[in-house]
């Protein structure tokens, strides 16, 4: 998906924010209005920030501070290390200490390359537009430094600057003629906006029930394992009455079948929620002002990345 915050072409509506735009891209070195440009640089440093989470540094930090905590607790499983006690425990704290310092370190380097560089410029500029009344479609969580999931408010947020007001319209312009002649007027120049795509009725059913369900499972499995248990205490004890437990068998199997028809129908909802959202990416890119997604819609999108 290349749906991006918001485009260039919304960008450049507002005078403002154009000239802003302008400003911070010379000081950065990236024309932020060009949405080619903005999508290969944030392709770019996706990758190098998922880099700096895979280095070395980070991987032997965790191994060796998973290593110092856990030696302590080994200890008594072997009594003929009791000898070296005062050593081991010396040198868990070292291990500890090292493991530390090196996901430190990664993590500085991480959010060194977060923070710095035309991601900064980004950044600044769409909270500049939140800020003018421009709606942001959909912030990746990695831009914010968030976890994938997008929770938590992140190691480098979007700016929040103080709101504006929104600037008046300018009258519009007619357009200039080579030879006008008396029977002809001039007809203004306005442009036409890109109409937003409608949101489906499956895409809102799809909004409705994204969080829904997921207890088929678990019920149809406890209500199997009742079934089986009262037909073992019956038979155990010889009361009949235990066997009235069989009836929970087909009601766990109609749980299930249940959740099958569910987990179908979600996921064809979903594709319809991601042909909704490539709607909307098309239509971003052909000047539209693409709303703030919904949250259902934005954790689709960051999982389907």
């Amino acid at each position: 998906m290349d749906l991006l915050p918001v485009s260039g072409t919304v960008l450049r509506s507002d005078t403002r924010v154009r000239e802003a735009a302008r400003d911070i891209g010379i000081r950065y070195g990236v024309d932020y209005t060009d949405d080619a440009a903005v999508t290969a640089l944030l392709a770019e440093r996706r990758k190098a920030l998922e880099a700096e989470q895979r280095r070395p540094a980070a991987w032997l930090g965790l191994l060796a501070l998973m290593a110092g905590l856990f030696l302590p607790f080994g200890l008594p499983l072997s009594p003929a290390l009791d000898a070296h006690l005062f050593a081991l425990l010396g040198a868990a704290a070292g291990l500890t200490v090292v493991g530390t310092a090196l996901l430190v370190h990664a993590r500085t380097q991480w959010k060194r390359a977060l923070h710095g560089g035309p991601l900064a410029g980004y950044r600044e500029i769409l909270g500049i537009a939140r800020a003018h009344g421009i709606p942001l479609a959909h912030i990746p969580p990695w831009l914010e430094g968030r976890t994938t999931s997008g929770g938590g408010k992140g190691a480098a947020p979007i700016p929040t600057y103080p709101p504006v007001e929104p600037a008046p319209e300018a009258p519009a312009e007619p357009t200039p003629t080579l030879s006008p002649s008396p029977s002809t007027t001039a007809t203004p120049s306005v442009p036409v906006p890109v109409p937003v795509p409608p949101k489906p009725w499956a895409v809102s059913y799809y909004e409705q029930t994204a969080d829904a369900g997921g207890w088929h499972d678990e019920t149809g499995c406890l209500l199997l394992l009742a079934g089986a248990g009262g037909v073992t205490w019956a038979a155990t004890v010889g009361t009949g009455v235990g066997y009235a437990a069989l009836l929970l068998v087909p009601l766990a199997a109609w749980v299930w079948l249940a959740g099958r028809r569910q987990g179908r129908e979600k996921e064809e909802l979903r594709e319809e929620a991601l042909k909704y959202v490539k709607e909307l990416e098309a239509a971003q890119a052909a000047g539209a002002r693409v709303p703030e997604l919904s949250p259902q819609l934005r954790a689709l999108l960051d999982g389907h990345q």
